[in-house]
């Protein structure tokens, strides 16, 4: 039986402030989700309390784990993808770091696409210098080729689609079919689409990891993660880790993800609209060498695109002429007015950065001779855009 303390009829205030039961009308009801912040989580009796389990999601245990709010995001985050579960964490790169501890051993090997998201690798690399794993890095555009690749350790293959900079987009179908041959778990690197546009559990992916910083935010406000998964042991798996880890979010950032993803996909379609109006317009520039945006053909991997995709959102690359220096193009960039400099995309604001694409790669080579941008279009008009781009070639960029 639930206990029931003998409570005093009248306390002293201080008690009273602390031990209050509170009377709210009932029936309140509104279209924002609650935000309920905690830590310790309160049973109604030891038997409650010794019942929890930690491999039970239905099961409250401490506010480091989930509260009602971060728990509803996590569930809305799944349904997006098709997914069965998802976790949390404070930033598109711990939840990287989650599949990682989660999936693999020291003595395991793990593949890694050569164009993927700069501190995965750098991940890779440290997790192979200090840890005891192995790393190879692979041409994103092998496919079913990877076969040649696996090694009896192999243990997880890394996807992203398309790379975060250079744009290629892989034959993920191809990559998983021989990965579940060989009994390998499959992670992919979704944030470009934010699970609107590409559905990875469609095509055999094991777990999808989202930078909720990027468009699920669209604020440039905040900083989350999340992993997601339709496999129970393998969502477990992730779980145990990032509890271990101690890995948690706020309830309070959740609250602003949960904001914004109604409009999520109304943004998701006007960022891609804009960009393709740019991208086209640039693809007519003498100063441009190659526009690297999925949707066209002859970007790599374009029939993937075409094939898997829905949308391209905001984000694509272009390759200046070789003609225009580093310093150039750095010029360019700076000569910018709506386009600020800074890492991170999906929000508002328009992006533009430079990138030195020879020093990211070990595996593949580079076909270009000129520096690539990457620009993230936001929400500003196209045309203001497409004149605050025109104003900076015309002004720095003199071959």
């Amino acid at each position: 039986m639930p206990r029931t303390p003998n409570r005093p009829a009248i306390l002293a205030p201080q008690t009273a402030l602390l031990h209050h039961e509170d009377q709210i009308t009932p029936g309140f009801s509104a279209f924002v989700t609650p935000v309920t912040r905690a830590s310790t989580v309160v049973f109604p009796d030891l038997a409650a309390m010794r019942a929890v389990k930690w491999n039970d999601d239905s099961q409250w245990r401490y506010g480091l784990h989930a509260t009602p709010t971060s728990l509803i995001l996590a569930q809305r985050l799944a349904t997006i993808e098709g997914g069965q579960h998802a976790l949390l964490q404070p930033s598109g790169l711990s939840s990287i770091v989650n599949v990682y501890f989660g999936i693999v051993r020291q003595g395991d090997d793990v593949l890694i696409p050569d164009n993927a998201y700069g501190p995965n690798r750098e991940l890779g690399d440290w997790l192979t210098r200090d840890f005891g794993l192995t790393v190879q890095y692979y041409d994103p555009l092998i496919g079913a080729g990877i076969e040649a690749l696996i090694k009896p350790n192999t243990k997880l293959i890394w996807l992203e689609a398309p790379g975060s900079v250079t744009m290629e987009i892989p034959d993920v179908a191809a990559i998983t079919a021989v990965a579940r041959r060989h009994g390998i778990v499959t992670a992919i690197d979704n944030t470009y689409s934010a699970g609107l546009a590409f559905k990875p559990f469609e095509h055999g992916v094991d777990i999808s990891v989202q930078a909720l910083t990027k468009y699920q935010s669209g604020a440039s406000d905040l900083l989350m993660g999340a992993t997601i998964t339709a496999d129970a042991a393998i969502h477990f798996r992730l779980k145990r880790a990032r509890m271990t880890m101690g890995i948690g979010v706020s309830a309070d950032d959740c609250s602003l993800v949960l904001r914004s993803l109604p409009s999520m996909k109304v943004r998701f379609e006007a960022h891609d609209a804009a960009a393709m109006t740019l991208a086209r317009w640039l693809k007519s520039r003498a100063e441009i060498a190659a526009v690297l945006h999925p949707a066209f053909e002859d970007c790599p991997g374009h029939a993937q695109w075409k094939r898997d995709f829905t949308g391209a959102g905001g984000l694509f690359s272009v390759v200046f002429d070789a003609a225009y220096s580093p310093a150039q193009v750095d010029a360019f960039v700076e000569g910018l007015a709506w386009f600020k400099i800074g890492w991170s995309w999906g929000g508002m604001h328009s992006l533009a950065m430079p990138y030195n694409i020879r020093e990211m790669r070990s595996a593949t080579a580079w076909p270009y001779e000129g520096t690539l941008v990457r620009f993230f279009v936001g929400l500003e008009d196209v045309g203001d855009l497409q004149a605050d781009i025109e104003q900076s070639l015309t002004t720095h960029l003199v071959a």
